[in-house]
């Protein structure tokens, strides 16, 4: 017989895996490098192939699951992303790892869109209540653990071991769901609109190719400007197709309410700068400074549980203090934090990233509570679903492009220093090589090949490269995130929001880190 509490336990364990999955590769990707000799293209595929299969599939999974069944589309998407997570643990090569983490965002997508629905249908009253503050604890364990999680199984078995974990967590979960959890599904459900997926989903994988190959050939290359000419086509056919279908997976419509791209512009810078940099950060972590996954984990502990208190005070705060004044100071904090951090050097200690990762995470956990209610709120409750979908696909999308951007910058920069610090010396005609393998974190390769006696000085040159690679990014994200601020403190108006005829809607997507 189908239990609520049944229900509760199958999507927190769910949602756990999905959400952990987001940063626990983080600290992999020095372990992965080494063993299956990634480039830093190939590094930023694996990361970014997670968020582009949530980003384009997210709203089509949720349309998916209202029509056929959300426990149905939820047990597909758990048996997805178990056997994409069994594909990741077993791959032998770069491609195979980033295609298999692509089917576990198709799983995630699943996942998430449904889940909340699930559990919206099973609770009614205080039960409600309860069992969404049971849920938003396990989203903020899943978001702080990640990192020292993924230290302590990389360090103790392998990275493969971050993937094997999920295997038997989602055999729990689909056994649970089969058997305890209740059908639901909405009589009025739209159809999917396949061809917005199809023009979407095909643009932002251009945008991100032609991103990643400027990393590793320069922004002028031919193949380069063919992408990003090709995505920017499929972008007005997205616009043109969404206009004319009946039921287009994102409602154009609302882009005239100026305090939900407000919203919509937050998240997404939000997420091109610090979710997108804390993959660069990590590598430094580990590659430059010498720390183990568990070492670079534990580092990372405080950004963590700055996070969750921050967002346990702006979840307080949310119905009391206008949105703007929780979203913009938190965008203030991101880039101050980012600032903060800037201005490393070769000899400097990891605790000269620590104040900024502090108040980065004091920022990252003050907005996002609010970001999720502010775009739900301006719509009425029948689009909540559509609100709150769209504010995770552009956080999906700020990340996988975030990635792609700050690496092609770094990469660039990083090329550019090793060059210079090398040039004159016998040592010269290697600076591609030796920037090549440092950027992609591989400290080691850098210095194959290169004589005894030269050592000492490629090795300074590669960390140089490294370290205004990353100094140039952390000031490009604080921008970023200093100007969304800007932005979103004047275009989120509380004139905007939509009287409700009922609680806020508990269906909307939490907020992922």
């Amino acid at each position: 017989m189908a239990s609520k509490w049944w229900t509760l336990t199958a999507v927190a364990l769910a949602t756990l895996m999905f959400l952990v999955d987001i940063t626990i590769v983080n600290v992999a990707l020095p372990d992965i490098q080494r063993s299956l000799g990634a480039s830093l293209a190939e590094l930023q595929w694996i990361v970014d192939a997670y968020p582009l299969a949530l980003a384009a599939l997210l709203l089509t999974a949720g349309s998916l699951g209202d029509r056929l069944g959300r426990r149905r589309v939820h047990v597909v998407g758990i048996a997805v992303f178990t056997a994409g997570s069994l594909l990741c643990g077993l791959a032998g090569d770069p491609l195979v790892l980033a295609l298999a983490r692509l089917v576990q965002g198709v799983g995630g997508a699943a996942m998430s869109a449904t889940g909340i629905a699930l559990l919206a249908d099973a609770f009614r009253g205080r039960d409600r209540g309860t069992a969404f503050g049971v849920f938003g604890a396990v989203t903020g364990l899943a978001v702080a653990s990640g990192p020292v999680l993924g230290g302590a199984i990389i360090s103790g078995l392998s990275w493969r071991w971050i993937f094997f974990v999920n295997i038997p967590l989602g055999l729990v979960a689909l056994v649970i769901t089969l058997r305890r959890v209740a059908e639901s599904r909405d009589p009025a459900a739209r159809r999917p609109d396949w061809p917005g997926v199809a023009s979407f989903s095909t643009a932002l994988t251009l945008l991100v190719l032609g991103l990643i190959r400027a990393s590793e050939a320069g922004w002028g290359r031919p193949e380069v400007l063919a992408c990003e000419v090709a995505a920017a086509a499929l972008l007005v056919l997205f616009v043109w197709l969404e206009r004319r279908h009946p039921t287009p997976m994102f409602d154009l419509r609302l882009l005239r309410t100026p305090t939900f791209v407000g919203g919509l512009l937050a998240v997404f810078c939000f997420s091109v700068s610090l979710a997108a940099v804390l993959v660069y950060l990590v590598l430094y972590l580990q590659d430059v400074l010498g720390y183990s996954a568990l070492e670079t984990g534990l580092r990372l502990l405080p950004f963590s549980l700055a996070i969750a208190v921050a967002a346990a005070v702006s979840g307080r705060l949310t119905s009391d203090v206008p949105a703007r004044w929780l979203i913009a100071p938190g965008l203030v904090l991101v880039g101050v934090g980012l600032a903060l951090m800037h201005g490393v050097e070769p000899g400097s200690g990891w605790t000269e990233l620590l104040p900024g990762l502090i108040v980065a995470g004091i920022g990252d956990g003050l907005l996002n509570t609010p970001l999720v209610a502010t775009v739900v709120g301006v719509v009425r409750p029948a689009q909540a679903g559509m609100a709150s979908g769209s504010n995770n696909t552009m956080r999906q999308v700020g990340t996988a492009l975030g990635i792609a951007l700050l690496g092609a910058i770094f990469a660039s920069t990083a090329r550019a220093t090793v060059a210079e610090e090398l040039a004159g010396t016998p040592a010269a005609g290697r600076a591609g090589h030796v920037a090549e393998r440092i950027t992609a974190g591989d400290a080691d390769g850098a210095l194959a090949g290169v004589p005894g006696a030269l050592h000492g000085r490629v090795a300074d040159a590669a960390t140089a490269g490294y370290v205004h690679g990353l100094n140039t990014i952390l000031l490009v994200a604080a921008v970023i995130a200093l100007g969304a601020a800007v932005a979103s403190f004047f275009l989120i108006r509380r004139r905007d929001l939509v009287p409700q005829g009922e609680p806020a809607r508990p269906e909307c997507e939490p907020a992922l880190a």
